[in-house]
């Protein structure tokens, strides 16, 4: 797929793996729609380096757990560019939790983490369906995890979001072609702000584990994460339905 011309939503790109995303599309000449839901300055900075590569682009805040708001989102997206052709499902959150502390998960986090990183992907989707049917080829690809492989990573409800939403990208692969490509991508240890403020002092010696336990000996940066997305999307066109890891190789390591 060619994306020169063509317009994307990549939400919660106002850091990380959705700013690098954001970037990697507008360099290839697609005009995005920043989501944010908390960072306004940062989307705005990201805006701007967006449009400073050419192509058009707006901030907007929405809360991907909210229906409607992920509806006026993708109205916003197409009043602005007057299409869509790319939904990237990155918004995503967790607590960190650990797995065998099963009495300090709360009802709270279940809500908060379900929210985001499930009901937000499907909601987006079925908000994006007619405006990405309409040019008839369109993508959505979802920000998923290793913890919804292999149920590591910060806390169970986390690994059960991911989990789910490798079944949802699945179903709307199923669902919705041979109009829309659903595919997914399944990170490991992304290096960033994001774990490192989740785990504090311990993010040096878990990303060394982790360094470790790759063939390739290292984990993953934002842009490689995006690299990965915009692959799937500009890539062949009979890839639908499959959850690519991009962990290094950690699945070979003895």
């Amino acid at each position: 797929m060619q994306i020169a011309g063509k317009a994307a939503i990549v939400t919660g790109s106002g850091t990380g793996v959705g700013r690098a995303t954001a970037l990697q599309l507008a360099r290839q000449g697609c005009s995005v729609l920043i989501n944010y839901s908390r960072s306004q300055e940062a989307a705005e900075r990201v805006c701007n380096e967006v449009r400073a590569l050419g192509v058009k682009s707006v901030a907007l805040r929405a809360n991907v757990a909210e229906d409607a708001e992920c509806r006026a989102m993708v109205q916003a997206a197409v009043t602005a560019f007057g299409r869509l052709d790319i939904l990237v499902n990155n918004a995503g959150t967790t607590r960190f939790i650990d797995h065998g502390n099963l009495d300090a998960v709360a009802q709270e986090d279940w809500d908060l983490i379900l929210g985001v990183n499930l009901r937000g992907p499907f909601q987006c989707a079925r908000a994006a369906r007619s405006a990405l049917e309409a040019n008839g080829q369109g993508n959505i690809v979802n920000v998923s995890s290793i913890g919804g492989l292999r149920a590591i990573g910060s806390s169970i409800p986390y690994c059960a979001s991911k989990g789910a939403l490798n079944t949802l990208t699945l179903a709307l692969a199923r669902t919705l072609a041979p109009k829309i490509r659903v595919n997914a991508i399944a990170p490991g240890f992304i290096a960033g702000e994001w774990l490192q403020q989740g785990l504090g002092a311990a993010y040096e010696p878990v990303k060394k584990f982790w360094e470790g336990r790759s063939v390739l000996g290292k984990v993953c940066e934002p842009d490689d994460v995006a690299a990965a997305i915009v692959s799937l999307i500009t890539g062949s066109e009979l890839i639908t339905g499959q959850i690519i890891p991009v962990e290094g190789g950690q699945h070979l390591a003895m």
